[in-house]
């Protein structure tokens, strides 16, 4: 028996059979969803021969809107601005009443744009601003926004401008939108945030800048090496235009390099507090009561890597397996700098989604040994 569980619906202390196989699916990015991924891991499972409960996870950025149970929510449609300035529209949940959730990377994200028109010198969260203000006075007073996937590092400036702040040149002309002329910015006129509590659920904990900033993702974006300097020296000017720099500034807080900066924003001009994602999403499908009786655990992403032990949820779901001694695996393309005890399915290249299931069950079969007969 395979149950697919996700954050909407799951009771922790109900569902599931003692001992079965607790498996955490993620997107694939820009490939397959988190729901086809939990398809094809089922489907690995049911031919292992092994009891599985599947969670549908995420850590703030690619689906997750859709960890949050978003087909039995209510939802709002809204037109905001894309990265390169065209309209995008987007669904907005509502977790309850005047709590509302929205994605990042469904406003600013990396697929609403094609490889060869990847910029992030010159691409905008302004649609993340406007979405702020739309479902604000849709009646929300609170929105979880959840930062990854985008494809921007303007450090939330663009989503600052559509609420009114102005960011200028030594001459007191505007900069253009985009994180390749913040470099130029020398003075801030501030304006006020629609009236609404902004909570940032972050997949990474990379502060604003410098080696161990938002330029770690500047590549993945389409940046060059040039580039990447340039990105990053432009949020170092924010920050100091705005006096966030200095030991304890926003800056250095855990998350203010997600989504390119947009943590940093979140908290400068929007007054939000920044959470981990992969810590909020476990709590919320009651991951530690589900590992208290699995049998083994198994963790599907596209690319494992050093970035995924900082902050992200397959470095958080391996972790806390290991510290519990659970038998543990890991099934992606690309894996690299996988912690000690984790068995790997990998093998580089395009998985369609049977090689999903193909890998996941094979690799159940070694995890645990499954007789042959």
């Amino acid at each position: 028996m395979t149950n697919t569980t996700n954050s909407g619906n799951l009771d922790a202390s109900a569902g599931g059979e003692p001992g079965t196989v607790l498996m955490v699916a993620q997107a694939f990015k820009e490939t397959h969803t988190v729901r086809e991924i939990a398809d094809a891991m089922a489907r690995g499972a049911d031919r292992a021969g092994f009891p599985a409960e599947i969670v549908l996870g995420a850590d703030g950025g690619n689906d997750f809107v859709q960890v949050l149970d978003i087909d039995s929510l209510i939802c709002d449609e809204i037109l905001v601005t894309g990265p390169l300035k065209t309209p995008v529209s987007i669904a907005v949940p509502w977790l309850e009443p005047g709590v509302a959730a929205l994605e990042s990377s469904l406003v600013c994200g990396l697929a609403l744009i094609s490889p060869e028109e990847r910029n992030p010198a010159k691409t905008t969260t302004r649609g993340l601003g406007e979405a702020v203000t739309a479902i604000a006075e849709l009646g929300a007073h609170t929105i979880l926004v959840g930062l990854g996937g985008s494809a921007t590092m303007d450090g939330g400036t663009g989503m600052a401008s559509a609420w009114g702040w102005r960011f200028e040149d030594e001459d007191g002309y505007p900069i253009p939108e985009g994180g390749g002329h913040l470099g130029r910015l020398a003075r801030i006129v501030s304006a006020t945030k629609p009236d609404v509590e902004l909570v940032g659920i972050a997949d990474v904990q990379n502060c604003l800048f410098g080696p161990s900033g938002a330029r770690v993702y500047a590549r993945q974006k389409g940046a060059d090496p040039e580039t990447e300097d340039i990105l990053d020296g432009g949020l170092m000017r924010l920050a100091e235009v705005l006096n966030e720099s200095g030991p304890g500034g926003l800056a250095h807080v855990e998350g203010a390099g997600a989504a390119g900066g947009l943590g940093f924003g979140l908290m400068a001009f929007g007054g939000a507090k920044i959470i981990r994602g992969a810590e909020w999403v476990l709590e919320r499908v009651g991951f530690d009561g589900l590992l208290a009786r699995a049998r083994a655990v198994l963790v599907a992403e596209a690319g494992f890597d050093r970035t995924s032990g900082m902050g992200k949820l397959s470095g958080e779901v391996l972790a806390r397996a290991l510290s519990a001694g659970v038998p543990v695996g890991l099934v992606a393309p690309t894996a690299s700098q996988v912690p000690a005890g984790v068995a790997v399915e990998t093998g580089g290249g395009f998985w369609d989604l049977e090689e999903v299931a193909l890998r996941t069950e094979s690799l159940l079969n070694e995890l645990l040994r499954l007789p042959q007969g």
